[in-house]
């Protein structure tokens, strides 16, 4: 009986389970350890740490079902999603990993009889390959003669090939090894003639299902180039995708037959009203893609990244808007990405709950998005209609590359779509120019990482640390005797600063809390005799490392000092109101807005708290008091602030509530205020009470479906409302009237101005057209050109709205008729020109005003009817209407 992609996975879990192997959720889909990554392209990303010594945990065999993302660097699949088969953004890596203990003749072992005797798939349609060796690494014997050993087969079915097929690195640094690949061939029998000695067999009917790769070395840049050290053991990391597996299993050749993809893809069928026939006509190659964003979207927005301009948003924003078009090719005129990722979540849901508890949140960014797209589709049709016009106008018949990529990708108009829209007005489209648009918006959608690679004297400073790390105190202590273990200066490890230096001094334990979790660093003073070193900042570039950052005031500190740390207490003390106040505001919001309300960053200081969350539209002034409220009515309580160290499986079971942007121990601090509880390492306030007050100083937008509030609590909320309180009075004292009757007094004010702006634009219209009767003057100036009054007129007037009005009644008044009017006031001028619908076939507003802007330095165009123009060079005005009667003559 065939198993179902949920059995597949269980059953891999529970096979490494039964050995042994620790089965760890899996990690993040934003790595939390790695910042060279966009996304987790792989089972091992959580592990890297584990397997460079770095990090310690419980187990040293583990195993994992990764949800991971390949759209980004060497690892991007999007372009192949839906042609291909078995090519997908957002997968599932099943693996099994050894932290220095168990090596290549175990791994091999374990694979071998998990695909022979646990999934019962027959030997005789597989093949191995292994490192033949390339760029000075020898050829991996051992895992060649392991394999032969064990599976009978030979040189046939076991084949050498080089770095590009059978060498694994995640990336340009970090653990990487030979590997062993292992194909299964899809078909009957088993066809080695296929391919040559030196070809990989993916692409002939064979697809690889599994990749051990054998960690041995850890690969680095240096000013010399890269560099290959050993690891401090042996290691292994394997991966299998689900997809593929699970196909091979139920006898599929297309991953998106397997029931975990199929009915997605049937739901894209269902709204397009169409059949899905598993092949490459255009329909089908569509529902694959639908299927496959669909579940790339629902897993990024339930990991908090929302689609927006740069970076993880920009590639979700393409990805959402791909399966867009594709939709649209498909004649779905209505949104729908929001019932298909509904449908990813009923499917995959109970094991990620991730996507039930953000379902809401899900289904309204994607609502959002995609009726914000459809109408920038309808946007980018006008804007090729424009283009039309204007390359007529120049004579031109090919639409730039630029404009097409433009089309591409701020509208979503697919190459072939603007060929076809081009093809029908008579224009062709510059390919090549398009090709270099897509490489360039290709090259600003690769993830560039601001964050310098950790130098390697914090890695050194570590390692010299007694127990590995920096034993931070400062939940409980505001001062605390030290020795100085390293002093860094100009990136450089020295033996001693002096008065002057800005230093790094990094001490065996401390008080200081270093910046994390949005919470900043804490500043104050390091002391010794004769020494005195202001901490700024303090940080930590590596887990466990604190690093103390400042000036030498004055002295000399040498390593090995005893040194008295003391934190800023009052500077603590706000930080600790506003850090509270965060988790407050975060249960007000959801309380006020729903559970989709959830946050999405924060930073928080001494000052103030900054703190993002997701949510679709701007909040009243009734919503906002009321979160003022709701916070302050929990501050009067004054509850106790509890923290609780505890393993994170019984935090979870609390039910407490984590930040996915936060990267989370085995151990973990709950802390809980009032009705709120949240995994949190920063520092806190004893009661809510301690808080004093709390006030909203705004609210904005930030990007799409995130809002940000900024807020102060105690004496920085004093302070706020003591100034709004003088600003009041002095408003007040202004309008002649007091600080309760100001806003009647000011909007009278207002209404008055009003009505005066209105006389104003009145006598405006008036001047502009003679006070009513003076326009036949005007109307005298005009110029007969074979049936056509031409006319082109002064106005005193600057107002461009009275200016079309002047345009517009000449040139009702001389029926066949084209009218220019323009004015000159500020360092500008300005143009309005108007022509008679009864002339239109034969003269364009558009195409007229652009000569005569181009005298005043300027551009301009419009409808055919009527268009506007300015430029910078006014005394120049009267040139430039004199031209129009040239372009008569």
């Amino acid at each position: 009986m065939s198993k179902s992609s949920a059995e597949v996975r269980q059953a891999f879990l529970d096979f490494f389970r039964s050995h042994g192997h620790e089965v760890v959720p899996s990690g993040p889909l934003v790595p939390q350890n790695d910042p060279t990554l966009l996304f987790a392209n792989a089972g091992m990303v959580q592990f890297k740490d584990l397997f460079t010594g770095r990090e310690k945990r419980s187990y040293n065999r583990a195993t994992s079902s990764q949800k991971c993302i390949r759209i980004s660097g060497k690892h991007n699949d999007l372009e192949a999603v839906g042609p291909s088969p078995r090519h997908h953004t957002f997968f599932e890596m099943l693996g099994n990993f050894s932290f220095g203990d168990y090596f290549k003749e175990q791994a091999i072992v374990f694979a071998w009889d998990l695909l022979t005797k646990t999934l019962c798939l027959p030997p005789d349609k597989m093949i191995i390959t292994y490192f033949k060796g390339e760029e000075g690494i020898p050829m991996d014997v051992e895992a060649r003669d392991l394999w032969k050993k064990l599976t009978g087969f030979g040189d046939d079915r076991i084949r050498g090939l080089g770095m590009s097929d059978n060498f694994w690195q995640m990336g340009d640094t970090g653990p990487c090894g030979p590997c062993s690949e292992i194909h299964f061939y899809h078909g009957d029998g088993c066809r080695l003639e296929q391919f040559g000695e030196e070809q990989t067999p993916e692409g002939f009917g064979w697809m690889e299902i599994w990749n051990l790769v054998f960690m041995q070395f850890e690969r680095s840049l240096t000013a010399d180039g890269p560099k290959m050290d050993l690891l401090p053991a042996p290691s292994i990391d394997t991966g299998a995708g689900l997809e593929r597996l699970a196909g091979v299993v139920q006898g599929k050749t297309n991953n998106y037959d397997i029931e975990l993809l199929r009915e997605i893809v049937e739901s894209a069928a269902n709204i397009a009203g169409k059949s899905y026939g598993g092949t490459m006509a255009p329909d089908d190659v569509s529902m694959r893609v639908i299927a496959d964003h669909a579940r790339t979207t629902a897993f990024l927005i339930a990991e908090g990244i929302l689609p927006d301009r740069t970076g993880r948003e920009y590639v979700l924003r393409r990805v959402m808007r791909r399966a867009v078009r594709h939709g649209h090719r498909l004649g779905i005129q209505q949104p729908f990405m929001a019932e298909m990722t509904g449908k990813v979540i009923e499917l995959m849901g109970e094991q990620y709950g991730e996507l039930r508890a953000r379902a809401g949140l899900i289904r309204s960014i994607v609502e959002q998005e995609e009726v914000r797209f459809r109408a920038t589709i309808e946007r980018g049709l006008g804007m090729l209609e424009q283009r039309f016009d204007e390359l007529s106008a120049a004579g031109s018949a090919t639409l730039p590359g630029a404009d097409a990529f433009k089309l591409h990708d701020t509208f979503g108009f697919p190459l072939d779509l603007t060929q076809v829209i081009c093809g029908e007005r008579g224009i062709a489209v510059d390919s090549a120019g398009y090709d270099a648009a897509l490489e360039a918006a290709r090259a600003r959608s690769e993830f560039k990482n601001d964050e310098q690679v950790v130098e390697h004297v914090f890695r050194a400073a570590l390692d010299s640390l007694p127990g590995g790390q920096v034993r931070f105190v400062g939940y409980d202590r505001d001062e605390l005797s030290s020795t100085v273990r390293c002093l860094v200066r100009d990136g450089a490890v020295v033996e001693s600063v002096t008065e002057g230096d800005q230093v790094d001094v990094i001490v065996d334990s401390t008080p200081f809390y270093a910046e994390s979790g949005g919470q900043l660093g804490d500043r104050g003073v390091i002391t010794a005799s004769g020494v005195r070193i202001l901490v700024e900042d303090t940080l930590k570039p590596l887990p466990g490392l604190w690093v103390h950052r400042g000036k030498v005031l004055e002295g000399t500190l040498t390593t090995g000092s005893e040194v008295e740390l003391a934190i800023d207490i009052a500077n603590r003390s706000a930080t600790r109101r506003n850090h509270s106040a965060t988790h407050l505001l975060h249960l007000a919001l959801r309380e006020l807005l729903g559970e989709q309300a959830q946050q999405k960053g924060s930073i928080v200081g001494p000052e103030r708290l900054r703190f993002d969350f997701t949510h679709d539209r701007p909040l009243s002034d009734e919503q906002l008091a009321a979160l003022e409220s709701h916070v302050n009515q929990r501050i009067l309580a004054n509850t106790p602030v509890r923290t609780e160290v505890l393993d994170m499986e019984a935090a979870r079971k609390r039910g407490a509530m984590m930040i996915f942007e936060e990267k989370y121990g085995d151990v973990v601090r709950l802390l809980s205020m009032a009705e709120s509880m949240e995994l949190c390492g920063g520092t806190h306030a004893s009661a809510t009470g301690d808080l004093g007050l709390f006030k909203i100083l705004s609210e904005q937008g930030v990007a799409a479906g995130v809002r940000r509030i900024v807020g102060v609590t105690g004496l920085g909320a004093l302070a706020h409302t003591r100034e709004l309180s003088l600003r009041l009075e002095r408003a007040a004292t202004i309008a002649k009237t007091s600080p309760l009757e100001l806003p009647e007094k000011l909007g009278k004010l207002v209404e008055r101005q009003r009505q005066l702006e209105k006389q104003i634009e009145d006598l405006q219209r008036q001047l502009a057209t003679g006070g009513g009767g003076g326009i036949d003057s005007q109307l005298s100036q005009a110029r007969d050109f074979a049936g056509v009054k031409v006319l082109a007129i002064r106005s005193t007037v600057a107002d461009r709205g009275a200016l079309r009005e002047l345009a517009e009644q000449l040139r009702d008044k001389l029926g066949d008729s084209v009218v220019l009017v323009g004015s000159a006031a500020d360092g500008k001028a300005q143009l309005v020109l108007t022509v008679a619908r009864s002339v239109i076939g034969r003269y364009a507003a558009g195409d007229l005003i652009r000569g005569v802007a181009a005298i005043v330095g300027g551009s301009g165009g419009g409808r055919p009817d009527m268009a506007q123009a300015g430029g910078t060079l006014p005394d120049k005005l009267d040139e430039a209407l004199e031209s129009l009667y040239v372009r008569f003559e």
